[in-house]
Order: C-alpha cells, then sequence, then structure tokens
C-alpha cells in the first residue's frame, strides 16, 4: 500500500526556506523523518541528494560530532548542504544553542528537526530557537487523513481494524502481522527517552504503570489508586504519568468544574494517543464482538482522534469531560470562543437517545449537544 499524505506535508513544504528551523514533534514511529522524506522527494523543490545531510542522533558517533562541533567546525559539516535534517534531536545535549548558531549563522540552509520527547526537547529549544522556528504536531494517522488520501470505502473497511490496531503508519501501510509491530513498538522503545532520564530507574514500575492506565480508560483515574496498585507512592505515579504525556504516550484530560456545587473538582481521565498501543500493553488483540472494553475503546478512539482533528484544523479549544458526585456526566466538552459543545460517545446506535443533565446545560453556555456513534462519527473527524 502506498505512503499515505499527510496534513501536515503542504504546511511545512509552504515554510520551506523561511530563515527559520521546522520543528517536527510525536511519538516514535509516527513518520515523523517519512514525512520530511517525502517533502524532500517533491521534484519542485530542486534540491540534489548531495545536498541533503541527514544526521540521526539515535547513533552514538553523530549525535558526539554535532555536540563538540563549533561554528567552524559547523561550516565544514554543511559546506555545500540547502538542507540539514537531524533525526531525534533530543539526543543531543546542548541542542537548542546548537540549532541557534546554525539558524543564525547559515541562512541558506533549511533545519528540520525531529523529536520524540517533549520533556527534552522543548526545554531545549524554546529560548534559544525564540522567533527562529515553526513547529508541529505529528500524530498516528488520523481519520481524515486516511479519508483524504483514500476513500470512504477506506475509511470504513480500516474502521475495527483501526479500532483494535490502531492507526501507527506501519499497522495501516505495510503491517502483514500487526500485532507484531505494536508488541515491538510498545516496549521500551517507544519511551526509551524517558527511560535515559536520571529520575527513571524503575522500568518494572513504569510498565505496572501502564497496564493500569490500559485498563482504566475512559475512567477516572487516582494517583492515590494506581500508586497502591503498582506498589509506589502518589508523587511518583504523577512524574510518571506526566512523562509519559511529553513522550505522547498518553494525554490527559480534565474535569470541568465551575458552577455546579456538587462537580467533582480536580478529577482526570487519562487516554492513549493510539487504541493499538493501548491494546497491545495489555496484550488485548480480541475482535470487537468478543470484548468487554468496547465502550472504552470507542471513546479513547473518538477523543485521540478528535484532538487530531482539532489540531491539524487550527481549531483551538479547551477539552474536558464533566461529573458530578450524582454520578451524572458527560464523556467530552469542547470549549471555544465562549461556547461549548458536549459529546456523548456510544457504542450502540440504539443507545444513541442521550439526555444531557439540565443541571449542565442550563450552568454552562451550550453551543451544541452531540451524541456520535459509528454511524455518525465521520461528521466530526473530516
Amino acid at each position: 500500500m502506498a505512503l499515505i499524505k499527510r496534513q501536515l506535508q503542504q504546511v511545512i513544504r509552504e515554510r520551506l526556506f523561511q530563515g527559520k528551523a521546522i520543528i517536527l514533534i510525536g511519538a516514535r514511529q509516527v513518520g515523523k523523518s517519512t514525512l520530511f522524506e517525502q517533502i524532500l522527494s517533491d521534484g519542485d523543490l530542486k534540491i540534489s541528494q548531495e545536498q541533503i545531510l541527514t544526521i540521526y542522533c539515535d547513533d552514538a558517533e553523530s549525535r558526539k560530532i554535532i555536540e563538540i562541533a563549533n561554528l567552524v567546525d559547523l561550516r565544514q559539516i554543511l559546506a555545500g548542504k540547502r538542507i540539514v535534517m537531524i533525526d531525534e534531536a533530543q539526543r543531543v545535549h546542548g541542542i537548542g544553542l546548537k540549532l541557534k548558531l546554525i539558524t543564525d549563522h547559515f541562512k541558506d540552509v533549511q533545519l528540520l528537526v525531529t523529536g520524540s520527547s517533549s520533556l527534552m526537547l522543548q526545554g531545549a529549544l524554546n529560548e534559544p530557537l525564540t522567533g527562529r522556528k515553526f513547529e508541529y504536531h505529528l500524530f498516528p494517522i488520523s481519520t481524515q487523513e486516511l479519508y483524504n488520501d483514500g476513500s470512504l470505502l477506506r475509511v470504513r473497511q480500516t474502521f475495527e481494524s483501526r479500532l483494535i490496531y490502531g492507526s501507527y503508519p506501519d499497522v495501516i501501510v505495510s503491517a502483514a502481522n500487526p500485532r507484531d509491530v505494536l508488541t515491538n513498538l510498545s516496549g521500551s522503545y517507544m519511551y526509551q527517552d524517558l527511560l535515559s532520564l536520571e529520575g527513571i530507574r524503575k522500568p518494572v514500575l513504569l510498565e505496572k504503570l501502564l497496564v493500569a492506565l490500559a485498563l482504566q480508560i475512559g475512567s477516572e483515574v487516582s494517583y492515590n489508586e494506581l500508586a497502591q496498585i503498582i506498589g509506589t507512592d502518589n508523587k511518583t505515579v504523577e512524574k510518571y504519568v506526566d512523562l509519559l504525556e511529553k513522550c505522547f504516550v498518553i494525554f490527559r484530560l480534565h474535569g470541568l468544574s465551575r458552577n455546579v456545587r456538587n462537580e467533582l473538582k480536580r478529577t482526570k481521565k487519562i487516554y492513549f494517543y493510539d487504541n493499538g498501543i493501548r491494546n497491545a500493553i495489555i496484550q488485548q488483540f480480541s475482535p470487537i464482538e468478543m470484548r468487554n472494553d468496547i465502550g472504552a475503546l470507542w471513546e479513547n478512539f473518538m477523543i485521540s482522534e478528535r484532538m487530531k482533528y482539532n489540531h491539524y484544523n487550527h481549531r483551538y479549544c479547551n477539552c474536558y469531560f464533566w461529573r458530578t458526585k450524582e454520578q451524572q456526566e458527560i464523556d467530552y466538552i469542547e470549549e471555544s470562543d465562549g461556547t461549548m459543545t458536549a459529546f456523548e460517545m456510544k457504542w450502540n446506535p440504539k443507545k444513541s437517545q442521550v439526555r444531557f443533565p439540565k443541571a449542565f446545560l442550563e450552568a454552562y453556555p451550550i453551543k451544541e449537544t452531540v451524541v456520535i456513534t459509528p454511524e455518525n462519527y465521520l461528521d466530526w473527524l473530516h
């Protein structure tokens, strides 16, 4: 199957050679390097392979070259180059200052930089590259990308597979055995940057936490409860959750609490960016008709896909869920321009008649209430 055109491809193509570094962040194996390579294969750029330098920072020797290079060294390294792609740049100590040096002194060189850890990369880049970078986030393949690149038939044919095996490029494009791909990907490779940090000395604890989180998608999580399950303390759980989020494995959704007295405060749900990674962590690849967690899978799928959609289409909104002490709840809420849209995710279309809590509707400025099922979900993703 041919490579799928990513939504960021044209966006980044139009940003080339404007005097700024282009930073592409996202989890490992979501296709960051492939996206840059697709852009560079465009014949209209009129750039030869000899004018492109690629530095893979997972390689210790390549990393060292960048770390010790001064301005004189860089003049030799970059001689005759128009494009410099630095892959997994978070592995390079002092990467921000090196990129600043290149951007300031080599005006004709376009920097393309990938990173799979916002924890290690963004902290190093934000100050040195202020005003010197365009930054984008690449997710696993979105429903909208699949729709735009193929057809409605293709989206429908892969629907159940994406619920179980997710949307990583290797899974969708070329994997004869997606289970093997995901099992390898969901191991330490995905969060090796996290494991390399000084404070992460118990990978077994991290793996236990991932299993516990995978079993609780769609439910409110308690750091205290998670700590008891995996045998550690609250602060360690909170720290590891934060790090997993910064390595683009999971993301948090916070509870909305402003106007109703009995709303639950400081609550949170945790979702995975990809259903396949979640299922690989617990080694559960049973077909849909045999699963007892399909409701949670559907919720995780829809919320993660909606996040991709909003990001790629520049829809800026705050996202929440809502729940009261009396167990009244709403799965997902988007707040934009002073109004809110409330979503309920229902796997069974027969249960699509949902009454949104009166207390919520009266307390907040509601633009729309939506029940999303497998029958209408595409209306909200393309």
